[in-house]
């Protein structure tokens, strides 16, 4: 007994009948679509474990059915059917992600071996997967839980360029770790037995701006009573993290700019100029190059921070990493507020797998904390789970047609751009255009 949510997909109608007596059988709960905008409905309110899927129908082929299911929820096993002579449909398939094909006509011994692995899979899967991610975080010394290839690749980068001196921009949405893979570079780096001192760059206002960052002398202003280090100073040796570095003032900047030049700088009040060993580190949620552009910050101290620059990702284009997050949050937030929680339902994961979280990993975990404090059972439901879909975009008959599938697609493509942080080739594949196309509509309507 299987005991698996399976979708089959097939317009063919003695076919699905055929599946669906067989899965049924298996134990399985079975949901019969004969197209896949059908089965797309069905995803949206089910938990499913597999996707069965013949390769060509009308509409929407088993290739774009993949593609579609992978974007809803990318734990859901996509299988296809295809008939003998097109077995090169299927392996373009698996080469974009599916588990597995079959040829028609279907032997249902050979399917039932392929489900038995997608159960051997999926247990193994989420036995190890806390403890995978728990080790590699204990590795580089960060708390960071993932999963997804995406944030493997922004560790990956994190391990290469820890032992260097040079200076890190970090950009991505808020809540979305920037301050952990700060941490994590000071961790893996030389200086990791040496201070990490963190600033808000936001929260100081301009005229504190210099006093904050390089300490005052006595009597430097009204209210200062004695001699005070400055941030700089007091991260000697080791590494300072400007948080929401976009913010600083630009009356400061250029005084920063020569501490990353010449490492040398002045306490407010004071004539002698002091040497510093820092290496900076710095992040920001804001799209730093238009404000380049705007002359709203200065090209020559962006180009000295973006020396090694890392883009995170935001939780809904990894949401691979969304399970291994809730299960940490889960034990987190019961431990803390000693709670019996040992997990959350299958319908309430697949709602937080659906949810596209504006606050990224920082709203999720408040999410999961809330669900952990006020749940009335030993699992968390989709009733902890108070999350609103998104409304339906609303329409208008005051604009021709062509008008408002122009605003959209403008409306997209500065929405893609500041997602990737102007990143031209992200933003392409993000759209799921190519680079030419992306820079031929960004020329047409004028975006900056």
């Amino acid at each position: 007994m299987f005991n698996l949510n399976i979708a089959i997909i097939d317009d063919d109608k003695s076919q699905r009948e055929l599946l669906s007596g067989f899965f049924k059988k298996l134990g399985c709960t079975v949901f019969v679509c004969d197209s896949g905008e059908n089965c797309l409905s069905v995803i949206e309110k089910q938990y499913l474990d597999v996707v069965l899927t013949d390769f060509r129908m009308p509409g929407m082929n088993g290739l774009e059915i993949l593609r579609r299911v992978r974007a809803l929820n990318p734990e859901i096993q996509v299988i296809i059917m295809t008939a003998y002579g097109s077995i090169e449909d299927a392996v373009t398939a698996m080469h974009q992600g599916a588990w597995d094909y079959l040829a028609k006509p279907i032997d249902l011994d050979e399917l039932e071996i392929k489900l038995q692995k997608i159960v051997e899979h999926n247990a193994l899967l989420r036995e190890n997967e806390l403890l995978k991610t728990r080790i590699a975080a204990t590795e580089l010394k960060t708390e960071i839980i993932y999963k997804s290839s995406a944030m493997a690749e922004v560790l990956n980068l994190v391990a290469r360029i820890s032992d260097s001196q040079a200076a890190v921009l970090i950009q991505g949405e808020s809540g979305t770790g920037k301050e952990l893979i700060a941490r994590a570079i000071h961790q893996a780096s030389p200086r990791h037995a040496k201070p990490f001192v963190a600033i808000n760059c936001a929260a100081i206002p301009e005229t504190l701006f210099e006093s904050e960052l390089f300490g005052h002398e006595k009597g430097a202003y009204t209210g200062a009573t004695e001699r005070t280090r400055g941030r700089l100073e007091v991260a000697e040796g080791g590494t300072l993290f400007l948080d929401e570095v976009a913010d600083i003032p630009l009356s400061f900047q250029v005084k920063l700019l020569r501490v990353l030049q010449e490492k040398e700088y002045q306490r407010l009040g004071a004539a002698q100029t002091l040497r510093t060993d820092v290496r900076i580190v710095s992040a920001t949620n804001k799209n730093i190059q238009q404000l380049v552009d705007e002359t709203k910050f200065r090209s020559d101290l962006f180009f000295r921070l973006n020396v090694i620059p890392i883009q995170i990702p935001p939780l809904r284009e990894r949401r691979e990493d969304i399970i291994p997050l809730v299960e940490h949050f889960i034990a987190k937030h019961a431990r803390l507020n000693n709670r019996p929680i040992a997990g959350v339902s299958a319908e309430g994961m697949n709602l937080l797998m659906r949810y596209d979280y504006p606050g990224n990993v920082r709203e999720l975990e408040n999410i999961i904390e809330r669900a952990v404090i006020l749940a009335r059972q030993t699992t968390l439901t989709m009733a902890d789970l108070p999350l609103q879909p998104a409304p339906p975009a609303t329409v208008s008959l005051s604009h021709s047609l062509n008008d408002q599938i122009e605003n959209l697609e403008r409306e997209l493509l500065k929405k893609a751009l500041i997602q990737t942080g102007n990143v031209q080739t992200r933003a392409a594949e993000l759209l799921g255009i190519s680079e030419r196309v992306l820079r031929y509509k960004i020329e047409k309507y004028k975006i900056k």
